[in-house]
């Protein structure tokens, strides 16, 4: 039996739309094994018990570049869950991610990391929580063709992440349907400049800049708008000291970046109580790892 280890991301990271991306120490569990015939599913909700469950067909894609058929074989896949759906946690991805690994192991193929993220991306459509989510902390992913070009980022020591997360889903086609066909040429410079200034402060360790790097223009400002009181809660979360705040992914998870010795939580938390939806508050810190697969 396999078992795969994926952990959660935040992409976007404010200026860096599509692009960049942070793996973080929340983890979905994939325990993936052949089976006499027929596909069983366990773990998730009976809605996903199916053959268009996400796992099972980024597996099917594998298989298929690789050559291979399972259609006459059976299949057992096991999931154990931590990371959210539909909250801009990278939960898409994590399960992607799982089924071509999955496959590529099980048909003893010989794809490298690299090749296994093109493949990956082929299924999801961008690189930014793929990346970070397969090789660990942050990264900067492109897509060029069929290539996907990515390079990590330093991190500074003495970050935290608090994870500021609705009971309400959000998917990632609303969330992108609201966004504009076309930008302004002042709007592309805003971003260029700050993702920029983001990725230098991160890897010099400039944590004040982080308040105006994490500025963004092509997506949080249209986004935000799905999001019940998502304006009063960043400006709070200002107000209560993060280094910057911003929208993990498609949303509506909210992040903030924050000094490890800053107890921000409990205030936030009195914050959020106030507000008509729920809000559940969870810290985190980076993953550097990445993706581990093992057999047992």
């Amino acid at each position: 039996m396999l078992e795969i280890r994926v952990p959660a991301t935040s992409a976007n990271i404010g200026p860096g739309f599509d692009c960049l991306g942070i793996a973080l120490n929340m983890y979905n569990y994939f325990y993936i094994e052949e089976a006499d015939a027929g596909l069983e599913i366990l773990g998730c909700e009976e809605a996903y018990r199916n053959k268009e469950n996400l796992v099972y067909r980024s597996m099917l894609k594998c298989f298929e570049k690789l050559g291979c058929s399972y259609k006459q074989r059976g299949l057992r896949i096991r999931l154990q869950n931590e990371i959210p759906i539909s909250r801009g946690l990278g939960s898409s991805a994590a399960c992607i991610l799982g089924g071509v690994l999955a496959a590529n192991e099980l048909s003893h193929g010989k794809l490298d990391k690299n090749e296994i993220l093109e493949i990956a991306t082929e299924i999801e459509g961008h690189p930014d929580n793929l990346a970070p989510a397969m090789f660990g902390g942050m990264t900067a992913a492109i897509k060029d063709g069929s290539r996907i070009y990515h390079e990590s980022i330093k991190l500074p020591e003495g970050i935290k992440f608090c994870a500021i997360i609705p009971a309400f889903e959000l998917s990632t086609a609303e969330s992108r349907a609201v966004l504009p066909d076309i930008i302004s040429y002042k709007d592309g410079v805003f971003n260029v400049g700050r993702a920029s200034l983001l990725i230098a402060a991160l890897t010099n360790g400039s944590l004040g800049l982080l308040e105006f790097a994490c500025k963004d223009r092509l997506h949080e400002t249209y986004r935000g708008k799905l999001i019940n009181n998502y304006n009063e809660i960043i400006e709070e979360s200002h107000r209560l000291g993060s280094l910057c705040t911003y929208l993990s992914g498609a949303g509506p998870t909210i992040m903030a970046i924050l000094r490890k010795e800053k107890d921000f939580c409990s205030s936030m938390k009195a914050f959020l109580s106030q507000l008509e939806n729920k809000w559940q508050l969870i810290e985190l810190e980076p993953d550097l790892t990445g993706t581990v697969l093992r057999s047992i």
